[in-house]
């Protein structure tokens, strides 16, 4: 926060059948010095989605995530 630093984070992220995120890389660089664009990585894995089907069959689907991060 003291280096102000905003921006969005790219991300393409692997949704996998169970609906957890893995296999996450980095498509847009904001900041690696004050690490950002891993802690935009470790948030992304804590998430939980809705797995993507085909049929009635659940799927792995790569998704693309933006992630952005603001000073207030």
């Amino acid at each position: 926060m003291r280096a102000r630093i905003q921006g969005t984070v790219g991300l393409s992220c692997v949704v996998d059948a169970d609906g957890r995120v893995r296999d996450c890389r980095l498509t847009r660089s904001l900041d690696a010095r004050y690490g950002l664009d891993v802690e935009a990585i470790r948030a992304a894995q804590r998430w939980q989605f809705e797995p993507g089907r085909r049929g009635n069959a659940p799927v792995a689907v790569r998704v693309a995530i933006e992630m952005a991060f603001t000073v207030r």
